[in-house]
């Protein structure tokens, strides 16, 4: 077997990692305070559940991503009241998967929901709404956390990017393109980057069939040039940009195996088998492996 080495262990060992929090749940009281304006509700590693965002303005306050229906929305809504109690609310969801989007219609009716384009396309493909059987198969609890789930309709859409005036504070939204899903969405804000699914400590995830490395690589370039201090990924651990440099060497090693091993003849599974016997002992999830290999198969020369 090929030997391999990699430069960087973005991917935390299960030795080492801390006990998981109970899937399907957003946790109440475990707020985390990143800077004067910026917080965060971990996701304690558990299954189904993101981190989300709370940005507090002297005006408005901006929610990122809202767990995963009623239930979570409305433990989300108690963590907003506790820091921005009374202000406007915004929201945005970094996917459309139910976990991340599905708790918006617990909001207020006055606040905004604020989507790209390519987030309603994703919609539209049923991105989201496709997930809810798949979910509701693994345990009870997802079956009533996911009754009637359904997307809210945006109140404010854009294209490229949006700028969001919280009072004495802006928040910059971008629309990055198709990477894990086609409506993935980046958000800066007072020097913490919420990644999404773009760059997280997990191996990233090619759940849009048509997406490629060479965008991917393409988005964690941008995302870097952003310059955050702190990182806040979809899921898993918070961190720097050291987790996006992660994503990059991953991609890059397989962008790179893929095509020498089409250039040797070899086909899309033989590719398949032999990198992930090369990776897997570092890299465990041979599902999102395997995505990525065909990923990076499917575009090679």
């Amino acid at each position: 077997m090929r030997k391999v080495a990699f430069l960087f262990a973005v991917f935390a060992a299960p030795a080492l990692a801390q006990q998981p929090a109970p899937a399907s749940l957003v946790r109440e009281g475990v707020t985390e305070k990143l800077t004067a304006h910026v917080w965060a509700i971990p996701d304690g590693s558990a299954s189904l559940v993101p981190n989300v965002g709370i940005v507090v303005g002297k005006k408005a306050v901006l929610v990122i991503d809202t767990g995963m229906g009623t239930r979570n929305g409305e433990t989300v809504l108690r963590e907003v009241t506790k820091v921005g109690a009374g202000k406007p609310i915004y929201i945005v969801t970094t996917h459309v998967h139910p976990e991340h989007d599905m708790g918006a219609h617990v909001f207020p009716k006055n606040s905004k929901l604020i989507r790209s384009k390519d987030q309603i396309e994703d919609i539209a493909a049923g991105a989201g709404m496709s997930l809810v059987p798949v979910f509701e198969a693994r345990s009870a609890l997802n079956v009533e956390l996911l009754k009637d789930a359904k997307h809210r309709d945006a109140d404010i859409v854009f294209d490229k990017d949006y700028s969001v005036d919280l009072g004495g504070l802006k928040a910059k939204i971008y629309a990055m393109g198709t990477n894990h899903t086609h409506g993935d969405t980046a958000v800066l804000v007072d020097g913490v980057l919420f990644s999404g699914d773009v760059a997280m400590r997990p191996q990233p995830s090619f759940a849009n069939p048509t997406a490629k490395i060479s965008h991917w690589l393409a988005s964690l370039d941008k995302l870097e040039s952003l310059k955050a201090r702190q990182l806040v990924p979809s899921h898993g651990p918070f961190g720097d940009n050291s987790i996006i440099a992660g994503y990059r060497s991953y991609l890059t090693h397989i962008r790179d195996r893929t095509a020498e091993l089409k250039k040797a003849g070899k086909t899309q599974d033989e590719a398949v088998q032999i990198i992930t016997d090369e990776m897997s002992a570092q890299y465990p999830d041979k599902t999102r492996l395997a995505g990525a290999i065909r990923a990076g198969f499917n575009e090679a020369p």
